[in-house]
């Protein structure tokens, strides 16, 4: 049950981009074209959960060395190798994404959802595995889920003639505010 609490809380209620504003950069920059948001989110959410769950496991050892002030440095180091091997991987069993990412697939290493997640789940004790479980695929998901409607509105709105002030970003930010107001009448359910 901590599971599904936690996966769901992180995914809607806590949402990085809704309630905590972590990863605006990518969201609002790959977010043009649905299919580009598709691949963003994929790599980042299969990043998100194994770096979440290295640096909640190298944290322990961080601490048994009594290294723990070194964890972000840690952290960053994870994350980049991760996202080195994720780029090795797309640019060699799928190119057209690769090509599609372009600039942003490098950026997943300094994504805040990406770092946000790793420290979130470091300060969790290790008899709350199903929580960092939860957290650890609920925090990227959400951030999926949201990418994905999101690039949906943007292809919709690419289509409609508005106010000459409220093209390009004012609109986007807009829509995600009426998306975060969304997401907030759910926190007395989970």
């Amino acid at each position: 049950m901590a599971f599904l609490i936690a996966l769901f809380s992180s995914m809607i209620v806590q949402n990085v981009i809704l309630a905590g504003y972590k990863g605006l950069c990518s969201y609002v920059g790959i977010s043009n074209k649905w299919s580009s948001a598709v691949g963003m989110g994929a790599a980042l959410t299969l990043v998100s959960f194994i770096a979440g769950l290295v640096c909640w496991g190298l944290q322990f050892l961080l601490d048994a060395l009594g290294v723990g002030y070194l964890q972000t440095v840690v952290f960053i180091l994870v994350i980049a190798s991760l996202v080195q091997m994720m780029e090795i991987v797309i640019k060699k069993f799928l190119p057209g994404l690769y090509a599609a990412l372009g600039i942003y697939l490098p950026l997943i290493t300094t994504n805040c959802v990406v770092l946000g997640l790793a420290l979130q789940v470091s300060g969790m004790a290790a008899a709350d595995w199903a929580k960092v479980l939860g957290t650890c695929l609920g925090m990227p998901l959400g951030y999926y889920l949201v990418l994905i409607i999101f690039s949906a509105i943007q292809e919709r709105l690419a289509l409609s003639d508005p106010y000459k002030t409220f093209k390009g970003a004012a609109l986007a930010f807009i829509c995600t505010a009426f998306m975060a107001m969304a997401a907030a009448g759910f926190a007395g359910i989970i």
